[in-house]
């Protein structure tokens, strides 16, 4: 084999290696749109390469017309661990409820009046049983009703 074609076939081997990996480099986002509204939240924790990372990360707040249709979108790997959604009070401290999504689904409906206090968070939770077993990524994203 000639000297190019060595370093030819070395450069495919090492394009062929990374070949396959589906795990991300970086934590994924979850899409939040409410009207024209369409917000990327980015997790305050994460399973990523087998090890359970926390983010210090501020989770956006939305202002919201009572009534208003919110739809949280995950990437298809949370879609396919499962995932739900957890709803807060304003402090992000209580729980006040909490929703699984039907397995597979990447996108999950909300109205904005569905909550009984005007300021509120919702967090996306993906489910345990990760390379990280039970530690799993959250999203948070806050809301305030107006009116």
């Amino acid at each position: 084999m000639t000297r190019a074609g060595a370093v030819s076939a070395v450069a495919l081997l090492a394009l062929l290696a990374g070949c396959g990996e589906d795990e991300p480099d970086a934590p994924p986002s979850v899409q939040v749109t409410v009207g024209p509204q369409d917000v990327e939240v980015q997790p305050t924790q994460y399973c990523l390469g087998g090890d359970g990372e926390r983010y210090s990360i501020t989770p956006p707040i939305i202002e919201v017309s009572p009534d208003s249709p919110i739809t949280l979108t995950v990437p298809e790997t949370v879609a396919e661990q499962g995932w739900g959604v957890q709803v807060f009070d304003d402090q992000l401290v209580e729980v006040i409820g909490e929703v699984d999504v039907e397995s597979g689904e990447t996108s999950f409906d909300v109205n904005s009046s569905d909550v009984v206090p005007a300021a509120f968070y919702l967090v996306v939770v993906e489910d345990k049983g990760t390379d990280c077993g039970e530690f799993s990524g959250a999203w948070p994203v806050g809301f305030i009703r107006a009116g």
